[in-house]
């Protein structure tokens, strides 16, 4: 046995939409390169990339508007950053099988369709379609979406119980931060928590927590307050050390979740004065970029000259790459000629 790590081809990592762990290293090893010289250095290749690119775009953008519509379907989007051809054959294996089944996928109707990496239904309704099941897999969830409605149904009027234990308080799941579960998943570990609440009838005011929100997690031990304003609680917290947790954190939530609010709008405003000001096609960032990393790029950017970016489709990530087809990826945090002297 060899204890030597595997090494996968680099059409591996294109094919599964993975971080290329080689790509990474050399991503963080070009981290104090300035963004003016890697855009000279790059600008190019990335142009070249885009142009190819444009008719797969549009065959995407069409194959997406056609299912979307011919399904009924609220969104089509992907949990990974595929490459266009793959995204396009993805599409096109969904369209053969509405060909083949009709009927059955408009169970999907008003529905958001996620390719992922498994077959399921999504904590918050999303229909996963994973990308190396077979299409008798696909046909199978879609007929049992009705089921999976009725499910859903019941697991909303679960978190509306558990709310009114916890004074109002508004349980969620956040996408973004939280483990990719099913619903059944989601479900199970709603129903833990509120037997857990019902066996210790902690007395909370009535609405004494509206307008603050909670997540549930599995993995963790003690109940925190995150930076966003909502509260991390463990499935098996003790329903009397969480009265007391929230008592003492609610203002403190509330100002989070305010400044959370204040935080958005000014993202979404310098992402549209960095767009304007570039000329780009398209901006946009990575989930794992926060909103406050987000203004902190956007407000440098707009201090900058950077004509190699008009027209450009501009990523904001945790490092410096030119994507398969031309999508331009910098560190939120990039450095410029002075912050290097």
């Amino acid at each position: 046995m060899t204890d030597r790590p595997i090494k996968w081809d680099k059409s591996y990592y294109s094919f599964t939409g993975f971080r290329d762990p080689d790509e990474d290293l050399e991503h963080v090893s070009k981290m104090e390169t300035t963004l003016a010289s890697w855009l000279d250095s790059n600008g190019k290749r990335a142009i070249k990339k885009l142009e190819n690119s444009l008719p797969l775009r549009k065959e995407l953008d069409r194959l997406k508007d056609e299912l979307s519509h011919q399904l009924q379907l609220s969104d089509i989007r992907w949990q990974r950053s595929w490459g266009l051809a793959h995204r396009c054959s993805q599409l096109h294996s969904l369209g053969r099988l509405a060909q083949q089944n009709l009927e059955t996928l408009k169970n999907a109707k008003g529905c958001t369709v996620i390719f992922t990496d498994r077959s399921g239904i999504s904590a918050v309704g999303h229909v996963m379609l994973g990308t190396m099941d077979v299409h008798h897999h696909w046909s199978k969830l879609f007929e049992r979406l009705p089921s999976y409605f009725d499910l859903q149904r019941r697991l909303m009027l679960l978190e509306d119980q558990i709310s009114r234990l916890l004074g109002d308080i508004q349980v969620v799941y956040i996408e973004e931060l939280q483990p990719v579960l099913t619903l059944d998943e989601y479900y199970s570990l709603l129903d833990v928590f509120y037997k857990r609440l019902l066996k210790k009838r902690v007395p909370f005011h009535p609405q004494s927590l509206r307008g603050l929100q909670m997540i549930l997690n599995s993995d963790r031990y003690a109940p925190s307050l995150h930076e966003l304003g909502h509260f991390n609680i463990p499935t098996l917290c003790d329903p009397v050390n969480l009265q007391w947790f929230f008592l003492t954190k609610a203002q403190q939530a509330r100002e989070n979740m305010k400044r959370k609010d204040e935080l958005k709008v000014m993202e979404d405003e310098l992402i549209q004065a960095s767009t304007k000001k570039f000329s780009l096609e398209k901006f946009y960032k990575e989930p794992s970029v926060s909103s406050k990393q987000m203004v902190d790029c956007c407000k440098r950017l707009l201090g900058q000259s950077l004509p190699y970016l008009q027209g450009m489709h501009l990523c904001v990530s945790h490092f410096y790459s030119v994507m398969q087809d031309g999508d331009l990826c910098i560190p939120w945090n990039w450095k410029n000629g002075d912050t290097m002297k």
